[in-house]
């Protein structure tokens, strides 16, 4: 029960997932030029998949035109920051007809699901795909419990 939707006849926090979602899709398809997006809104250009895959938890994000050496990943507590950059070499003497891919920086910060373990961690980078592989902190993991017979 949430008296908000209640009251409202509506759940607030569905309807604003709702309205990312549609930010987010019109993003992807074009509709909206990736300069005008309020700095807010930039997380949604970073799209990221968080999977548990038993003992470690598996962050992937897609980054087309980032290098290696302009990407930073730091993790503090269950906070995973990702920063990079897509830098764009200018060509001497040319100049733009039209200009619809822009050099820019960008951080997407999530929370992670769980305690992971960060002096164990691994990142790999391959064709535009970011994949973390974070071992899930021991204090997580199950135990399993001896039985014995009394």
């Amino acid at each position: 029960m949430n008296p908000v939707s209640d009251m409202l006849g509506l759940d607030p926090m569905a309807e604003l997932g709702a309205y990312r979602d549609a930010i987010r899709q019109l993003l992807e398809e074009g509709w909206a030029p990736r300069d005008m997006v309020p700095s807010s809104l930039a997380s949604v250009l970073v799209p990221v998949d968080v999977l548990d895959a038993g003992p470690d938890v598996i962050v992937r994000a897609n980054m087309p035109g980032v290098k290696v050496e302009h990407l930073a990943i730091t993790l503090s507590g269950q906070t995973l920051t990702i920063k990079g950059e897509v830098k764009e070499p200018e060509i001497e003497g040319a100049t733009y007809l039209r200009r619809e891919r822009r050099a820019s920086k960008f951080t997407r910060s999530l929370i992670l699901p769980m305690e992971v373990d960060a002096d164990h961690a691994e990142a790999k980078f391959s064709d535009g795909v970011l994949t973390l592989s974070l071992p899930k902190s021991e204090s997580v993991r199950p135990k399993t419990i001896k039985i014995t017979s009394a």
